[in-house]
Order: structure tokens, then C-alpha cells, then sequence
């Protein structure tokens, strides 16, 4: 089974499989809309990307003369994809040493996530290097040590309760020293409402670019796909601090809700650039929105 389909079954057994058989009744009436609205809703889709969605259904319907409900799941499916867009590839080419910063609050899956990326880069032939950045709980250095070791990637690490600016810019000189083409940062799993540790994820952004004058290259928020529309507001919280430029979504194989990435385009207008979809090495995927859309819905909805 196609990847997309198996790790997106809750969602699609879940909440889009009511909207399918809310849609297939024998006509479209206003019940239909109604509720199509408290299924969007509840799949985490948001209601400002739901209200959205409703329009331009409601046009279609009127403009198309749509009579049907498989017309409007029809209809449904394409303004869904409409919502995505594709990601452009990672701005992590083109220089001698790029920079990647990972944000995110602690149970996003954040250390896992780094470990899979940079295994994907290593596979793909680049010499990466991890800095464990979060120094405020020993746990995260020993966990990403150890995923270091299982993937083979050297990480930088110091004493925990060290200074994580210090440690960043330490790791930054060893990749340059090291002819390191791709530097993957841990930070700490901030509150995006504790002002402290936000001023601090600043000032590891400052100490990264006075060394590399354009880095971090990107910075990527982490985000539970389970959380729902909670990791909307993480996602603001972060962005008020450091400017995201792009969303990697975990655990979506572990919800009913996966409507929550619709919410994250239009709201953040970010990028979501991968998803994680199982527990294994190789289940971090680069997102695609046509078959995530496709993976929401049964094959004969078609």
C-alpha cells in the first residue's frame, strides 16, 4: 500500500470518511453543507480554512450546477488541493556550509526528526553534522547522541546547562573545520509564551549569522499532527521569535485529524516541506499534495 494511504488511515478511516458518507446521500440540501462544516471543523481543518473551502464550494455549486453529492466530494477533492502547495526544495545548496535551525516544543518529535533528516541527507551523499543545542535537559543531548550514533552523523555536544549559543557557535566552527556541507541545530523545546527562552532562540539565530552572514538558511518548526489546531498557535509563537521558513509535520499516521495541514498552509502561508507518517528511519517523507490529498479519501470516491 502506497505510503500516503497507509500512514493517513485514522484521518481518512476518521473524519473525511464521515464526510463521505455525509456526501452520499441522494441530494445536496442545505443539511449537506451544514454538515460538511462540522466535519471540517472537527478534522482540524480550522474554521477560517473551512469558511474558505465552504465558499468556493458554494460557488462551484451554483456557477457548475451541482446537483449531486459525488459531484460536491468531487468538487471537495480539488478545492482541497488547491489549498497546497508544493514544496520548493530546501535552500540548502549552493555554499560551502548550510544551516538549518529546528524549533519546536518538547513531544513534537523534534529529536527523531532531526535524526531522520539528516540520515536523508547523508544518504543523498551530503557530510552533515548535528548541534545539540537544547542544553537546558541532559536527556535531549544523550537522546540525540545516541541517534547520532544509529545513523551515523557526527553531533557536537556539550555540558548540559552550557550556554546553547555557545555549543551553536562551537558546532559551527567544527562543520567549517570539519568541511561539513550541512549543520542540522537542535534547540530547546520552547513555550512559545516563555520570553526568556525565546529571547534565547534569538540569540542563537544572531550568533549563526554573525559567523555566516545569511544563516540559518532555513528554520523549520517542528510540529505534533496530533496537537491539532494547538500547533497553530506554537507555530505564531515561534514565528514572532525567529522567522520560520518552512513546517515539518510528525505523528500523522497517530491522528484523526490530519485536516490540521490545511490550516497550516493558509494561515501560516509556510511550506510544509516533510511529514512523518511512522516510526521508522524512512517514514520522514517529502509531503506531496496530490497524494496527500488522494490518501483522505477511499479509492472508489473517486
Amino acid at each position: 500500500m502506497d505510503l500516503f494511504r497507509r500512514g493517513m488511515s485514522k484521518t481518512r478511516g476518521g473524519f473525511f470518511g464521515r464526510i463521505a458518507q455525509a456526501l452520499g446521500s441522494s441530494t445536496v440540501t442545505e443539511d449537506t453543507w451544514d454538515e460538511l462544516e462540522t466535519l471540517l471543523v472537527q478534522a482540524d481543518v480550522g474554521m477560517k480554512t473551512t469558511e474558505l473551502l465552504l465558499k468556493r464550494l458554494r460557488d462551484r455549486y451554483r456557477r457548475d450546477g451541482i446537483t449531486r453529492p459525488d459531484q460536491l466530494q468531487k468538487a471537495l477533492r480539488e478545492e482541497l488541493r488547491n489549498l497546497l502547495k508544493p514544496p520548493t526544495p530546501l535552500n540548502v545548496s549552493g555554499r560551502q556550509l548550510s544551516i538549518i535551525l529546528i524549533v519546536g516544543v518538547n513531544g513534537s518529535g523534534k529529536t527523531t526528526t532531526i535524526a531522520k533528516l539528516a540520515n536523508r541527507f547523508k544518504n543523498n551523499g551530503r557530510k552533515v553534522l548535528i548541534a545539540a543545542g537544547d542544553t537546558f535537559r541532559a536527556a535531549a543531548i544523550e537522546q540525540l547522541q545516541q541517534w547520532g550514533k544509529r545513523v551515523d552523523v557526527p553531533v557536537v555536544a556539550s555540558q548540559p546547562g552550557s550556554d546553547p549559543a555557545a555549543v551553536v557557535y562551537d558546532s559551527v566552527t567544527a562543520a567549517q573545520a570539519r568541511g561539513a556541507e550541512l549543520l542540522i541545530v537542535d534547540t530547546a523545546g520552547r513555550l512559545q509564551n516563555k520570553v526568556n527562552l525565546m529571547d534565547e532562540l534569538r540569540k542563537i539565530k544572531s550568533v549563526v549569522s554573525k559567523q555566516i552572514p545569511d544563516a540559518p538558511h532555513e528554520v523549520l518548526i517542528v510540529l505534533d499532527g496530533t496537537t491539532g489546531q494547538n500547533a497553530l498557535v506554537q507555530a505564531q509563537g515561534f514565528s514572532e521569535a525567529v522567522q520560520l521558513t518552512g513546517v515539518i509535520v510528525t505523528k500523522l499516521d497517530s491522528t484523526a485529524k490530519g485536516g490540521m495541514l490545511f490550516a497550516i498552509q493558509q494561515e501560516l502561508g509556510l511550506p510544509i516541506h516533510y511529514i512523518g507518517l511512522g516510526e521508522g528511519m524512512l517514514d520522514l517523507i517529502l509531503f506531496d499534495p496530490d497524494k496527500f490529498v488522494d490518501s483522505l479519501f477511499d479509492d472508489d470516491s473517486e
